[in-house]
């Protein structure tokens, strides 16, 4: 789950790390409020506006930009709200821009300096990997020879000898100290508490009196342990796409791929070796589906309306293994889906094994498919029918 700027900041500030002023705007109207609300608070006629997409280079894509009037405000923001942004982070199309921040301008303040940061999780050394860096702010990734990394064991934690030698390696004045260990204590609390793979800072900002600001912030949480945070549900998640959106509310596991061989499988497993002999035909799998282990017709009904909204799609695999899911159960859910669906115009391909299959392929004679048995007689059967399709 990919977190929009505002989001990673409104996590870091509930851990007492501090980020400018800003307000969320998603229509022009609220872009004016927002920046009329933002002068009266700073005392001063400037902003910035700037998107949010789950993308890096939005500044150089154009999707920050700086204002000094509230006609300025509205006239940059017009190009951004409801437009489509190009970095070098997103493809040829760009994202779609939902929403806006009107953020206070810091930089103003005089003389500041520009650090990176970053933890993720390395599951090879089962170790968390704080990233940084003295050369915070664009293109971070060309400044590979000033990057720094330092191993934490989650055990214990981030120790004070490993902060010093953090800030050793930073020269950050002794001024600065006191606040630098407790933004890096805060840091790694707040990417602990909020379950993260990965939280990022980028650039943080010291400023001549000393104090730490985030200016910029992204971060991915862990779907999985969503439970165990109530408030993150209300999160807006509209970066993903509507069909995924749908399927995560059906309890469903769906991933859209850019291919024409439609699949639904249930067991990630499964599903990975039947992408897989999907390639090894020449084809390409148009989707990830995995139904899951507790699989009934809603779900299968659901999976099979998600498939078919894909235009791409030119053949259809399902591919089950009846274990815990009876097979005449998925049986059911395909012949009540194909009742309301009575036009298909591409060919189906089903492979059931497990419980109950005979009674699963009973049922199926009802409706135009192949039948297979195993996924050699699947790969044939899709290299024959995509040559004639």
């Amino acid at each position: 789950m990919k977190l929009h700027e505002y989001q990673a900041k409104k996590i870091l500030k509930t851990f007492g790390i501090k980020v400018p002023d800003r307000i969320i705007a998603s229509k022009m109207e609220e872009t004016v409020y927002a920046a009329k609300k933002m002068f009266k608070k700073t005392k001063k006629y400037i902003c910035v506006i700037k998107a949010q997409i789950n993308a890096g280079g939005r500044g150089k894509g154009g999707g920050i930009k700086l204002a000094k009037s509230i006609k300025d405000v509205y006239k940059k923001a017009s190009n951004i709200i409801g437009k489509k942004l190009v970095t070098n982070q997103t493809n040829k199309k760009g994202k779609m821009v939902k929403k806006v921040i009107i953020s206070e301008e810091v930089y103003t303040t005089g003389k500041n300096k520009e650090y990176y940061f970053s933890i993720f999780s390395d599951r090879n050394r089962s170790q968390n990997i704080l990233i940084y860096s003295k050369e915070g702010g664009i293109e971070i990734e060309s400044k590979k020879k000033s990057v720094l990394f330092k191993k934490i064991d989650p055990y214990i934690g981030i120790q004070e000898f490993q902060i010093r030698k953090i800030a050793f390696h930073l020269k950050m004045k002794d001024s600065a100290l006191m606040n630098f260990k407790l933004f890096i204590k805060n840091f790694y609390n707040a990417y602990i508490a909020s379950d993260a793979y990965l939280l990022e800072i980028n650039p943080l900002l010291i400023t001549k009196k000393n104090e730490i600001l985030a200016i910029d912030a992204k971060g991915i949480l862990d779907e999985n342990a969503i439970f165990r945070h109530i408030d993150y549900k209300s999160m807006d998640w509209d970066d993903l796409d509507s069909r995924e959106l749908e399927a995560k509310k059906a309890g469903l596991n769906f991933l859209k791929l850019d291919g024409e061989v439609a699949c639904m499988v249930n067991g990630a497993g499964l599903a990975m070796a039947t992408m897989d002999m999907i390639k090894l035909t020449g084809a390409n799998p148009a989707n990830f589906l995995d139904l899951g282990g507790q699989a009934d017709l809603e779900r299968i009904k659901k999976g099979l309306d998600l498939i078919l909204k894909d235009k791409k799609v030119k053949l259809i695999l399902i591919n089950i293994f009846g274990g815990i899911v009876r097979c005449d159960i998925v049986a059911e859910g395909i012949l009540k889906f194909f009742e309301k669906k009575k036009f298909i115009n591409f060919p189906i391909i089903i492979r059931l094994e497990g419980t109950n299959v005979k009674l699963a392929k009973k049922k199926l004679k009802k409706i135009n498919c192949f039948y297979v048995s195993s996924l050699e007689e699947a790969a044939m059967k899709i290299k024959v029918l995509l040559l004639k399709h």
